[in-house]
Formats: C-alpha cells, structure tokens, sequence
C-alpha cells in the first residue's frame, strides 16, 4: 500500500494540485493529512484528484464545525479530530499535528510510525521504541519549501519529497 503524508497545505491550491498529479502517477492509495488544510473547500479540492481514502486531523488553523461538515458528507474521507490512528498495510500509524503531542503518541509504543505537522521543517527521528517520528514539512510552501512524504507498507521505503524538485513528465 502506498501512502502520501501531507501537512500544512494552508490552501495552497497549485501546490495540492501538483501533488494530485504526483500521486495520480505514483497510485497512491491513501493520503494522511497532518492539520492545517484550511479552509474547509480543501476537501473539495482534493478529491477533485485523487479517489482513495484521505485521513485527516485538524491543526491550529482549522474550521473545526464546517470541516466538520464537509468531511461527513464524503465516505472516503476520515476527519479523526486532534489525533488519528490507522491501521494500513499491517503498519499501525498514528498521526496529530503538534510535535510534543506526535512525541507522546510514539512513546506509547502503539505505533511504527508517528505523523505531525505545524513547524513547517520536514523531519525524521526513530525513538528509542523504534518508532519513527515525521514530519512531511509544508506543502503549502509556508517559510520552507514545499515537502510531502511517501511510505510504501511493503517495502517499508520512508522518503521526504520536496515538491519542486518532482519531476511531472515521468514523476
């Protein structure tokens, strides 16, 4: 199963698009959003691209009641509130926004893997329980450069994309 980790996107519309495309190309099969999408209409415009299942968690800048509403009027789309856990591939993966609260999921010892957001710096640290903690970066392109990550279930291939060095011809 291969998986997209996206984070703050903060209603980038060009830099979601340019990542629908990569993921189109690449079939991923689901995509974890760490907070921070924005506006709730982000919904709308990320299944404009992309038809697999979208798992999300709210961030600290968040329409809590309308992405709310929005998210239940959608089967394929999971808002799972300030913390999220799923189960892919046989990998249990937890996912928040906040640093300190992705630290606390990872040393429950629940998880392999650990997602978060909110700094905007892309990052990647296995704890002492070997889970891995990550944080995509921005994919809005807020004060760093637009970054995802990519994690094949399979392979166990962990990698941080930086959106602009893609190339959209063979992606």
């Amino acid at each position: 199963m291969r998986l997209a980790i996206i984070s703050d996107s903060h209603d980038n519309i060009v830099n979601i698009q340019r990542f629908l495309t990569w993921a189109e190309k690449n079939e991923i099969d689901v995509i974890i959003h760490c907070g921070d999408l924005a506006s709730p209409s982000m919904i709308d415009e990320l299944l404009s691209g992309f038809g697999g299942e979208i798992h999300l968690v709210h961030g600290n800048v968040s329409d809590r009641d309308n992405l709310e509403k929005v998210c239940d009027k959608y089967p394929k789309v999971t808002l799972h509130g300030d913390e999220g856990s799923v189960d892919l591939g046989g990998i249990k993966i937890g996912f928040c926004h906040f640093p300190d609260q992705a630290k606390d999921m990872g040393q429950t010892g629940k998880f392999r893997l650990v997602f978060y957001g909110h700094s905007h710096q892309p990052w990647m640290e296995t704890l002492d329980n070997k889970c891995q903690l990550v944080n995509p970066g921005t994919l809005g392109g807020l004060f760093q450069p637009a970054t995802f990550a990519h994690y094949d279930t399979e392979s166990g291939n962990l990698e941080l994309k930086l959106l602009n060095d893609l190339d959209f011809k063979s992606a």
